[in-house]
């Protein structure tokens, strides 16, 4: 989720770089750009304003009943050092992206880590107080973890 909000905030740096907007601007364009694949909310924009401005990355003007945001001088660094990273061109990620988390891959992943959230945490409640249970849970998360690290290099 953390991670899901970060892309949106960094996808919002890159908007306001452009051009001051209000939130449903930002939200309209979010669509636009990713060709109607990621439907934004404002149960997701707005939280993502609030870190930013939090952040000191943005900041707000009130025009009328209308609050526009733009982009800092720390939110121009931020995007300063994506660019470093060497991704390529960021709105092609983002579409990219934006199809992949509707996939049906996608939710089958997300699924599947819902479920392996709630097993975990049933295996840590039963390795409190069982020395035993800790270390085998310990082993197994060191394992699967040094796994995922093969299969990602």
């Amino acid at each position: 989720m953390k991670k899901r909000r970060g892309f949106v905030q960094l996808a919002i740096l890159h908007l306001l770089r452009d051009d001051s907007m209000h939130g449903y601007q930002i939200m309209k364009e979010l669509e636009d750009r990713s060709d109607g694949h990621y439907l934004a909310s404002a149960g997701t924009v707005y939280p993502a304003l609030q870190e930013l401005q939090n952040q000191e990355m943005i900041e707000l003007e009130s025009e009328s009943d209308k609050k526009v945001y733009f982009i800092n001088k720390n939110g121009k660094d931020r995007l300063e050092e994506f660019a470093k990273r060497g991704k390529g061109d960021f709105w092609m990620e983002w579409k990219e992206w934006s199809v992949w988390r509707n996939s049906e891959e996608s939710v089958q992943l997300k699924e599947a880590i819902d479920l392996w959230e709630v097993e975990m945490r049933k295996a840590m409640k039963g390795a409190r107080m069982n020395a035993e249970k800790s270390r085998e849970l310990i082993a197994f998360l060191k394992e699967i973890t040094e796994r995922l690290k093969k299969e990602n290099r």
